[in-house]
């Protein structure tokens, strides 16, 4: 059954909102075993929300229905990177799944872009896994070490972080690539349903795209597999891996694999953004002796040639495409200094 659409309004945050804050946020914190809203102590400025987040060059926003409070976020503009926070980002347990979190994620992030954000941080409990999971779908990845607050509630924090402005190419780490796996199951998923060889048949399920992902992640995590994810304007659009894992006599060489961009973002460069940055992926590995391979006529194939991979040769019938007819596969390779 879909979920019912929000009907209040989003508005500027007021001073004036303090008591619905803090009774929302106090909302949203019980829900946890051991999170205290200390406000006196801990959290004085939601008392005049607005005006602190104003003070540090940033906005708030408000969700209500009928008066009540039901949402809130904030962003500010950070010191370094051109990085702005989102901050204070709650919703009301009897509005979720309504679509206003997303709401609320999306008139922040179009703020701090506006201003000349390039990038999106913020901080999260470790016990709110609703929220990880809320972040990840909108491509937020963990960033960093964990936080760790010297607060009632004994918070520990997760950092999550995203490109927001055009196309950007990041190396994943393995916390990075275990958060990630949901939106690149959707990329993969996407591609595999479209009709890219990829080693899937058509129609992919969804968990078997999370749990080939989940097994990249701890590949990358014991230094088998490097993953290059890109994000366009704030969203993953594709993803390229190198694979490391080869015997002990040929450690100069690695694997281009699985170049997969979604069918939505096609055609803006993408895909030869993620091949161009291989080369400095490979170095850093001590890698000097690159292979892939490709399907004849594919996207990949134009742009492998473009960048000065060398074509070896097919091998005729040697996969399957998602709907189950036999398809040839060529050989490519590549020195890289």
């Amino acid at each position: 059954m879909p979920d019912a659409a929000y009907e209040g309004s989003i508005r500027p945050g007021r001073d004036a909102d303090a008591a619905g804050y803090i009774a929302l946020i106090g909302a949203c914190w019980g829900e946890y075993p051991g999170c205290v809203l200390d406000v006196e102590n801990e959290a004085p400025e939601l008392r005049a929300l607005a005006s602190h987040i104003a003070a540090r060059g940033g906005a708030l926003w408000t969700a209500e229905v009928a008066g009540a409070v039901v949402g809130m976020v904030g962003t500010v503009p950070l010191n370094h990177d051109d990085a702005w926070e989102i901050t204070r980002m709650y919703v009301a347990a009897t509005h979720r799944g309504t679509g206003l979190a997303a709401d609320l994620l999306r008139t922040a992030e179009g703020h701090a872009r506006s201003r000349g954000a390039k990038r999106i941080v913020l901080w999260t409990d470790t016990r709110f896994e609703a929220a990880h999971r809320f972040y990840e779908k909108h491509s937020y990845v963990r960033a960093g070490s964990i936080r760790v607050l010297d607060d009632r509630s004994r918070s520990l924090e997760f950092r999550y972080a995203k490109p927001i402005s055009g196309t950007v190419v990041e190396i994943l780490d393995p916390a990075a690539a275990v958060s990630a796996e949901r939106r690149l199951a959707e990329v993969l998923k996407a591609c595999v349903d479209d009709g890219a060889v990829v080693g899937f048949l058509a129609p992919l399920p969804i968990e078997k795209a999370r749990a080939f992902w989940r097994e990249r992640a701890s590949e990358v995590a014991a230094a088998r597999r490097v993953i290059l994810a890109a994000w366009v304007d704030g969203e993953i659009a594709g993803c390229l891996q190198l694979d490391l894992d080869v015997p002990e006599n040929q450690t100069h060489r690695a694997e281009v694999r699985q170049l997969l961009v979604h069918p939505e973002f096609r055609r803006r460069g993408v895909g030869r953004e993620l091949m161009a940055r291989i080369d400095r992926a490979a170095t850093a590995h001590g890698r000097r002796l690159l292979v892939l391979r490709t399907w004849p006529g594919g996207p990949a194939e134009t742009i492998v040639r473009s960048l000065g991979w060398q074509f070896v040769g097919v091998i005729p019938g040697y996969a399957m495409r998602p709907t189950g007819e036999p398809v040839d596969e060529g050989y490519w390779w590549k020195r890289v200094e």
